[in-house]
């Protein structure tokens, strides 16, 4: 079952748990770029992550300190299966060929992406 999806506001919080590993909210407002939202923005942001379970805290006095329990590689591959099943119909041709049709792919990342593809088939045991 997909995790649920996050706001773009979630997403930002959570970008900078996920690098900084853990945080005060005073903490996490540092890496915000200006203009830094209000203190208690953030920390309504952080008690919905918190709800939604991709956060939790360590208490110390009145203070809490942030950390994910959801880890970017794991929400990067639910949004990307999500993704590939609502827009693309679950077929990696389809997202190559979307990627193929823009110019958002360079020729030395498509040969890097054909490098993989090859690496991937030898791992599978096809041969041509």
């Amino acid at each position: 079952m997909p995790m649920t999806s996050l706001t773009k506001a979630e997403e930002q919080v959570m970008q900078i748990l996920w690098k900084e590993k853990k945080g005060f909210v005073k903490d996490l407002l540092e890496h915000f770029p200006e203009p830094k939202p209000a203190y208690n923005t953030v920390s309504t942001i952080i008690r919905i992550l918190e709800k939604k379970g991709f956060v939790a805290h360590r208490s110390y006095g009145k203070s809490h300190e942030y950390y994910p329990l959801i880890s970017l590689e794991r929400y990067r591959s639910d949004r990307f299966s999500s993704l590939m099943k609502n827009y693309f119909n679950n077929s990696m041709k389809q997202v190559l060929s979307h990627f193929g049709k823009t110019d958002s792919i360079d020729i030395k990342e498509a040969d890097e992406i054909i490098r993989m593809m090859e690496e991937l088939k030898e791992k599978a045991g096809y041969n041509e």
